[in-house]
């Protein structure tokens, strides 16, 4: 239920943030959707932050006014993070996007929440380094610490909740505040940066992060091979992870995933369930890593193994794999999709894939799978027409039922894209009654008025 804006709060923020406020229609109706399936939900107004004062002046005024506040950052997120769902303000952080500091002696940066991942990366590279957590999208860097984003190099280089050292943050009356320290250990009180990272923008707003990077391998080098089946491919890959072999990404491809890909890039990958491998170390080390991998691929069935330590082809690869969720889109032509997030330990991914697969087959919607298969991680892209209901109402319904099945078998009904609005009953489900009571009650210390994005992660106290 939307509430209702004091009459004159809109002059009134004209007045204190003036040249960055604007009800224009065009940016209402952007900032009220995301990538997810759900319908959009335009805000009130949007205000378009540059400081870290702009965001406590905002929030001043909307604490006192009761008015909801909501973090945008891209508008990349899958499960409805950006939506305001009760109205009230979008706050904008794109333009709150200059790197601070880069301090190639202490392997970290410090960024302002605005900042992509690409055009961060390119800077490090002048001073040989990288940012290491890749989703994909080239979302920011607020907006990932926000929802606890991880993606292909989890296995190597740990999630954003292993890479945010410190953070400055404004709750919700204003109030400024910094969380830990520019040091690789940090035992001083409650870890209040580890509580805000993944809290989805309803504990505080970041403003200002400092990042683990990593030095630039000597060499990288990519691999992929074929399987029959996808249970196969799966198998395979948690056995290379559990022989210690450093993969530094794990992917993997069902057939109708690769096929899109060829569709959309030019490509001409065999079409077939596939896993796809990088490396990185001296080229020596590189080598026999490749080698590992393909002896145990082919104890599993695998087939078609190639590897190259080419830069030009390993980008090539890896742009096709990132590309896999617009080429499932562009696949079925019109379509929506509803995107599933799950985890599981290692040793049950195999039977985990297998149950997804039962799911969706027969189903009235088109579907295809990948995932980040050495951590457990994978994904479905269901795709339907949205206003064919049957199919909609399949698609819910079969994820749904997949939430079920994971949490069954001792996983997570998000690994990397957060909870939203479409998985606050699976986090209850997940994780109890009790647990989430625990959470009711830092959400209600941190933001007491419940203006910090409501209505994601946890239901109203009202419903």
């Amino acid at each position: 239920m939307r509430r209702d804006l004091p009459p004159s709060f809109i002059d009134e923020l004209h007045a204190a943030l003036p040249g960055q406020v604007t009800v224009n229609p065009t940016e209402l109706a952007r900032h009220g959707r995301d990538e997810s399936s759900l319908p959009e939900v335009p805000p009130d107004a949007v205000v378009m932050a540059r400081s870290t004062e702009d965001v406590s002046t905002l929030l001043r005024l909307c604490h006192a006014a009761d008015v909801p506040v909501i973090p945008f950052g891209m508008g990349s997120s899958l499960e409805g993070h950006v939506l305001p769902v009760h109205g009230g303000v979008s706050l904008d952080l794109s333009e709150m996007n200059a790197i601070l500091d880069v301090r190639p002696d202490d392997l970290l940066v410090v960024v302002q929440p605005g900042v992509c991942r690409v055009p961060l990366n390119e800077r490090l590279a002048r001073d040989g380094l990288f940012f290491s957590v890749d989703p994909g999208a080239d979302a920011t860097l607020g907006g990932m610490a926000s929802t606890g984003a991880s993606g292909t190099t989890t296995v190597r280089y740990g999630s954003m909740r292993d890479n945010v050292l410190a953070l400055t943050a404004v709750l919700a009356d204003g109030t400024v505040i910094q969380t830990g320290r520019p040091t690789r250990k940090d035992s001083a009180g409650y870890d209040l940066t580890r509580l805000l990272v993944g809290s989805e923008g309803t504990l505080a707003v970041i403003t200002e992060l400092t990042l683990r990077v990593f030095g630039i391998p000597e060499c990288m080098s990519s691999a992929r091979c074929t399987f029959t089946s996808l249970s196969d491919g799966v198998a395979a890959a948690t056995a290379i992870v559990r022989m210690g072999i450093p993969v530094a990404r794990c992917e993997f491809l069902d057939a109708a995933s690769v096929r899109a890909v060829n569709a959309y890039e030019g490509t001409d990958l065999p079409e077939a369930p596939s896993l796809f491998f990088e490396f990185h170390g001296s080229p020596a080390s590189v080598q026999e890593q490749a080698q590992e991998a393909h002896a145990v691929v082919a104890d599993f069935g695998g087939s078609d193994f190639t590897w190259t330590a080419d830069e030009g082809e390993r980008r090539k690869l890896w742009h096709a794999r990132h590309n896999a969720y617009p080429a499932g889109l562009a696949a079925v032509p019109g379509a929506r999709s509803l995107t599933t997030d799950a985890a599981v330990p290692l040793s049950l991914l195999p039977e985990a894939v297998t149950r997804a697969e039962s799911i969706f087959t027969g189903q009235p919607f088109v579907w295809s799978m990948l995932g980040h298969v050495a951590d457990g991680n994978f994904h479905a892209l269901l795709l339907f027409d949205p206003a064919d209901v049957v199919a909609s109402d399949a698609a819910h319904g079969a994820a749904k039922e997949l939430t079920r099945e994971v949490i069954a078998l001792g996983g997570t009904c998000t690994g990397e894209h957060g909870i939203g609005l479409g998985k606050r009953q699976a986090l209850v489900d997940q994780a109890g009654e009790s647990t989430v009571a625990v959470m009711r009650s830092i959400k209600q210390a941190l933001d007491p008025r419940d203006i910090l994005n409501p209505g994601k992660v946890l239901f109203p106290v009202h419903t």
